[in-house]
């Protein structure tokens, strides 16, 4: 049998040096005995895979709201394809890809109903704002549960990498620093991919110089900024891609907003109205019935801001709970 010290002690022997080690975790918010098989990294990962919070991202919008055919991402496949991405990175650089695979897990669990149309409106109705980033960190500390504990009480590393995989903070660990890239790197292609399925553009509409340097199907971009990832990073603290590389990617990112985000052939300002409508709705439904947050927040209500658990409330719901509890007080 192999034992969590077993893999402990592997890791120093496989890993790079600048990798971050099981052993060397900054730690739990909450003291809590070690498992005997799992490093700390593999327990954050399981914990994350089996939460509710997670389940709920197959029934969250990506980008294409209610598409016709069953092959356009979610929020979860595209979780899943993050994870992926990172992954080869991270195995291709040395680094843990434990702790790489928990990150990505858990990095979108705060995202609204709706995608980032959701997340928009979400955030002109909370007070403080909204972003999706600092919810998925609120999710796994404080509204999802380990044993009968709220909050998972996951170690700092995949804390952190959470927080900072969106936004202008870096990571403190390299893997951290993986996840943030290969988050692009899954978006913008598998946005590409579903756009072209969709008809809202074509192979032929994409920038040429960037379909020159990183390749001309979804296949062989990920391949080529996978790969350039790895080769710019290696023997190095810092993850990156190489400015050619990052410059082709940006440009790509910006053509993507520009033609397929904000056109609205993908969110019509019909769809848009919807959304704003259902998610200001509920917003207010539940402000104005503080009871319904009580019942299902009951531990948390006498001592938590009211409309940060109505924020919590709408946030956690999928695209057709949000819809179908629409109707019901409408």
């Amino acid at each position: 049998m192999i034992t969590r010290t077993d893999v402990e002690k592997r890791e120093y022997t496989i890993l790079s040096p600048y990798a971050t080690k099981a052993a060397e975790t900054r730690g739990r918010q909450r003291p809590e005995e070690k498992c005997a098989i799992r490093t700390d990294f593999q327990r954050d990962r399981d914990r994350i895979i089996h939460s509710k919070a997670f389940r709920r991202l197959m029934h969250k919008t990506q980008v294409f709201l209610a598409p016709e055919g069953d092959h356009y991402r979610t929020r979860l496949t595209h979780t899943i394809e993050v994870a992926q991405i990172a992954r080869t990175i991270a195995r291709g650089l040395c680094l843990n890809e434990d702790l790489t695979e928990a990150i990505a897990m858990g990095h979108d669990l705060g995202h609204t109903p709706f995608g980032h149309s959701g997340e928009a409106v979400l955030n002109t109705l909370y007070s403080k704002g909204f972003r999706h980033n600092e919810q998925s960190l609120r999710v796994v500390d404080v509204l999802e549960f380990h044993g009968k504990e709220r909050g998972m009480n996951l170690t700092e590393e995949v804390r952190d990498g959470i927080l900072n995989h969106t936004g202008p903070v870096m990571p403190f660990t390299p893997e951290g620093q993986i996840v943030k890239t290969s988050d692009r790197i899954a978006y913008i292609n598998h946005d590409i991919d579903d756009a072209i399925r969709i008809g809202v553009i074509t192979d032929a509409d994409l920038p040429a110089a960037c379909v020159r340097i990183l390749g001309d199907s979804h296949q062989k971009r990920i391949d080529t900024l996978v790969k350039d990832m790895i080769a710019n990073s290696e023997n190095s603290p810092v993850i990156c891609l190489s400015d050619e590389k990052l410059q082709a990617m940006n440009e790509l990112r910006s053509f993507m907003f520009e033609n397929v985000y904000h056109n609205i052939k993908v969110k019509s300002a019909e769809e848009m109205t919807r959304i704003e409508t259902v998610i200001g709705t509920l917003f207010r439904y539940y402000s104005d019935h503080p009871d319904l947050i009580v019942r299902e927040y009951p531990d948390l209500a006498a001592s938590a801001d009211m409309e940060e658990l109505v924020k919590d409330q709408v946030a956690g719901m999928t695209d057709r709970y949000a819809e179908n509890t629409y109707k019901e007080i409408t």
